[in-house]
């Protein structure tokens, strides 16, 4: 049997990490019912409400789940026929928060919880004050791994680097942390190998052209619908992927590509095919043609390698997207990566 009625937990959340995921655990199994908010005055950049909203409601679907900032709780007033109230700033006093959370439950969201779920030493004083704006009943306080013995982490440790504590992330969590690299490159261009390589470098995942494997397995042959077919597949490859990367994911091509070949072989496009080809990364590489075209008996010519070259630079200078060219033997486009990367390094 449940312990309590509704339980409630409260917390920035940025990033959500396996020791908060332990205290939502806790709170759920003895609650029959579960809310969880969520608010940070200031943000912190790459942790605003909308990613930590899908992290919780991902992880925790049958909770109800409040992420707030200072617009989104003008419209919850809004809806209830209050004036808005902004949110408290992060270093007022603790009672302030306390009584604002009194308020949001009963004034604004019309639940009250009679359990508040925390690992912080203000628990007990924060149960006393919830239950000065409820009229249902006592508050109780449930404390989880206060010490942290458990999950030893805390939300601003993740903050600073959530690489180096990427073991007490989920992964969809940590999946928002990996820098997407995309390679691209005419035919014969090496960009394969780059992928290859700069994923053994970097002991991390990478992602393959599926547009071949599909060609290979139709014995050459693509229809026109498989074009789209390719550029949804390429996108859930990619978020697949994310899921295993380590801070880096390389990607070998993008719908970009497909969009190409789609032009190229039919002379149009769906329109969701021009938009998959929209699709950004946070670093793009585009492989120099410096060395002599291989023909292995699946590639056009080296005239069409440098015509889809100039392709790519006309295209990504046309939608604004910054690249990187790459050139020289593996070795060197390596270390020309590595160098990039650095100056990148997410933390």
């Amino acid at each position: 049997m449940n312990l309590y009625k509704r339980g409630l937990v409260v917390g920035k959340f940025c990033p959500l990490h396996q020791g908060h995921e332990l205290l939502i655990k806790r709170a759920q199994d003895a609650c029959e019912e579960l809310l969880v908010v969520s608010y940070t005055k200031p943000e912190f950049p790459g942790y605003e409400p909308a990613r930590r909203e899908r992290w919780l409601r991902a992880l925790f679907p049958q909770a109800q789940i409040v992420v707030l900032d200072d617009a989104r709780l003008a419209t919850l007033c809004g809806a209830r026929g209050m004036p808005a109230r902004a949110l408290p700033h992060n270093d007022a006093d603790g009672d302030e928060h306390r009584h604002f959370m009194g308020w949001l439950c009963w004034t604004v969201l019309a639940l009250p919880v009679d359990a508040v779920f925390t690992s912080e030493d203000y628990g007990p004083g924060f149960a006393r004050v919830l239950e000065r704006h409820f009229a249902s009943g006592p508050v109780a306080h449930v404390s989880v791994d206060q010490a942290r013995t458990v999950v030893p982490v805390s939300g601003t440790l993740a903050r600073q680097d959530p690489h180096a504590h990427s073991a007490f992330l989920s992964p969809i969590v940590r999946a928002d942390f990996v820098m997407r690299v995309c390679v691209l490159g005419g035919e014969s261009s090496g960009k394969t190998t780059l992928t290859q390589a700069l994923a053994r470098r970097f002991e991390t995942a990478w992602v393959a052209e599926y547009g071949r494997e599909l060609w290979e397995s139709q014995d050459g042959v693509l229809a026109y619908d498989d074009l789209l077919k390719i550029g949804r597949e390429q996108l859930r490859r990619e978020a697949q992927a994310l899921l295993a990367a380590r801070r880096w994911l390389f990607c070998d091509t993008s719908p970009m590509t497909t969009y190409f070949y789609c032009l190229e072989m039919f002379g149009r496009a769906e329109q969701e095919l021009a938009q998959l080809a929209e699709h950004r990364y946070d670093l793009v590489l585009l492989c120099t043609p410096d060395f002599p075209f291989i023909q292995d008996g699946t590639r056009r010519d080296e005239d069409f390698r440098a015509r889809q070259h100039a392709w790519y630079q006309t295209e990504l200078a046309r939608r604004g997207i910054a690249f990187f060219n790459v050139s020289g033997a593996v070795d060197e486009r390596l270390g020309q990566v590595a160098q990039l990367l650095a100056e990148r390094n997410p933390t």
